[in-house]
């Protein structure tokens, strides 16, 4: 990644746009992160739910004008930002799917480090060969999800998402790369599921204060690892009937430290501890299960 950046600054302002945010963990990652390498870091939520393409521009205005580095882009934007941005890296434009923002030389340029985040994470879940992984969702996150297993070379992929527009189109992109070569839209998450080696979450549902599931309960077995990108709550009751009958897991933590990561580096030009981020990370999320708790 380039080297160019604030990096020589001592002030680091970088945010979040989304709804709701209020759960994130990015604060702290991105503030820590900035600490440990002698940066004095502010970051900013901004919430606003209901945003039209004339809201989101207007946000971004802000963030070009008021001295950001850049921004992190979170449901339910991650499409809807990408006709607003001056250029797109290639991975972005591939998927039409952005979850970070570079504010450089007054330009807005669109990234997604779901992608390489969540390539980085599930690398240890996958065989050598012989993969078939089912992705529930094909928005913002799900088209970062099976473009990360088309980039590990996971040559089954099955979409299936409650809009089969949605799903359609993310198969016909995969394929537009000449990655993926079995990828298809699948009818129902039976369907899906069907022989599959793996399954990803990559929709809300889950994310605290929903307690829903994706997939039925009686379609998980162990033979089958299982990844969530919600990572509020931590062990999410896919992930909790996952367990139960005996599958791999992997919670949303490892992407959400990887895909910051990523996002710190393209804001700054230096690379950050994801052990620091990750304790940052974990700190978040034992302060938000005792309050839960306590509740």
């Amino acid at each position: 990644m380039s080297k160019r950046g604030p990096a020589a600054s001592t002030k680091l302002l970088t945010g979040l746009i989304g709804a709701p945010i209020a759960h994130s963990a990015s604060p702290a990652m991105h503030e820590r992160a900035a600490e440990a390498l002698g940066l004095r870091g502010h970051y900013q939520l901004i919430e606003v739910a209901g945003a039209d393409a004339a809201g989101l521009a207007m946000m971004l205005e802000g963030v070009r004008r008021l001295g950001f580095a850049g921004v992190n882009v979170t449901y339910p934007y991650k499409e809807a930002v990408v006709p607003l941005l001056d250029e797109l890296a290639p991975g972005a434009a591939a998927m039409g799917a952005v979850n970070t923002v570079v504010v450089r030389d007054g330009r807005l340029t669109g990234h997604n480090t779901d992608t390489t985040g969540f390539a980085r994470a599930v690398a240890p879940l996958l065989a050598p060969a012989g993969n078939t992984v089912a992705v529930i969702g094909a928005g913002g996150v799900g088209k970062a999800i099976a473009f990360a297993l088309a980039s590990l070379d996971v040559t089954d992929i099955r979409v299936f998402d409650s809009e089969p527009e949605r799903a359609g189109k993310l198969v016909a992109l995969l394929a537009a790369q000449g990655g993926a070569r079995m990828a298809r839209m699948a009818g129902s998450v039976e369907d899906a599921l069907n022989g599959a080696t793996g399954l990803v979450n990559g929709t809300p549902v889950g994310m605290l204060p929903n307690r829903g599931m994706p997939v039925p309960a009686t379609l998980l077995h162990e033979k089958l690892w299982v990844a969530d990108a919600v990572y509020s709550p931590l062990i999410t009751p896919l992930l909790a009937a996952a367990q139960a009958k005996g599958a791999r897991i992997m919670t949303g933590r490892e992407l959400a430290i990887y895909q910051a990561a990523d996002a710190f580096e393209l804001f700054t030009g230096l690379a950050p501890s994801t052990d620091v981020m990750g304790e940052a990370f974990d700190g978040v999320m034992a302060e938000r299960s005792s309050t839960y708790n306590a509740a």
